[in-house]
């Protein structure tokens, strides 16, 4: 039984845990090229004003916490990736909000939700919040010394 319940989420997690990885690593690398928008734009005037450094620079550190997180999610981290790309896309829709792009902060949030959902979904399957050296550990499968 155990084993068709696996079955029944990776129908779901699969997907999931591919689009919260590969959609941040698109994403993130895109802030070099600008080629699916100009990223800057979409920083409200002020804040841009008060940046320590120029607009683009700023949008080079974002797309590589963006990589990063995508990154976590696609590797042996899709637990912790995904909560962090939830709340980077939370952030992110928060940032949106002054500047009037309210569609795309609503777009946002929604990822947010469904990538809240992959990282309960990361849970049900078992997987640790933070791995550990040995993953048997977190989950209780030490080996007894009778």
């Amino acid at each position: 039984m155990v084993n068709r319940r696996h079955d029944d989420l990776s129908s779901v997690y699969v997907p999931l845990r591919l689009t919260y990885g590969l959609v941040p690593v698109v994403a993130g690398l895109d802030k070099f090229t600008n080629l699916l928008t100009d990223w800057s734009a979409y920083l409200p005037p002020l804040a841009a004003d008060l940046l320590p450094v120029a607009p683009d620079a700023f949008m080079g550190v974002v797309g590589i916490i963006e990589v990063l997180a995508g990154l976590a999610v696609l590797t042996k981290w899709p637990r912790l990736g995904a909560y962090v790309v939830a709340s980077w896309l939370t952030l992110i829709a928060l940032t949106l909000i002054p500047g009037g792009h309210f569609d795309v902060a609503v777009r946002d949030l929604v990822m947010a939700v469904g990538a809240v959902c992959l990282g309960q979904l990361a849970a049900l399957r078992g997987e640790p919040l933070w791995p550990t050296r040995h993953a048997s550990e977190e989950m209780g499968l030490h080996a007894s010394a009778n």
